[in-house]
């Protein structure tokens, strides 16, 4: 499968955190900023991504606590950041508990820059 339709069976299989996280940031619901959800950078997909403020958001769920997955996740922000990315990192129970405050710290970053 190429990365393309890679993407599309991503966004139509999202855990049920993105879906909740998406709705507060699609149509430019957050601060008029434009996000796109399992976006290509680089050899990355990535979550989330608004190119206006070179901000990549990730959703962290029960994978991600294995060795081998954080190992790569660390690969992959090292080198977001070394392309001049802001990545934040979100678990599920995080955006389940309390996605406003997850929406209020994405808005923090909005303007700041590694």
């Amino acid at each position: 499968m190429d990365k393309r339709n890679f993407r599309k069976e991503l966004r139509r299989n999202s855990t049920a955190a993105e879906v909740i996280l998406w709705q507060g940031l699609r149509n430019r619901s957050l601060g008029n900023r434009k996000f796109r959800r399992q976006h290509s950078l680089g050899n990355f997909i990535v979550d989330y991504f608004c190119l206006e403020e070179k901000l990549v958001i990730e959703v962290d769920g029960g994978s991600h606590h294995n060795t081998g997955t954080q190992l790569a996740d660390e690969a992959r922000d090292q080198w977001l950041k070394e392309q001049g990315f802001t990545v934040l990192r979100f678990t599920n129970e995080e955006i389940y508990q309390n996605v406003e405050r997850v929406l209020w710290a994405i808005e923090d970053a909005f303007g700041q820059r590694n």
